[in-house]
């Protein structure tokens, strides 16, 4: 069923496009501006975000981490 995971990357990747689309078009907030009002209002919003990547980084990708696949 890997491609339950493909189907929904795919459908969040496609409505970004359509809400970022829809944004610039119509001249409203764009992710972009969100991030930057959110990090003026909150400065370590920033460093939250990069502590979140970086232990997801380290959760998908450190050697001997996460699931052992088998069958493929």
């Amino acid at each position: 069923m890997p491609w339950v995971w493909i189907a929904w990357l795919l459908a969040f990747a496609g409505s970004f496009a359509l809400f970022e689309g829809y944004a610039i078009k119509t001249g409203r907030m764009t992710l972009s501006r969100f991030v930057w009002n959110v990090t003026k209002g909150f400065p370590p919003f920033g460093w939250v975000c990069g502590v979140i990547v970086g232990f997801l980084a380290a959760h998908f990708f450190w050697p001997g981490q996460g699931c052992l696949i088998t069958g493929f």
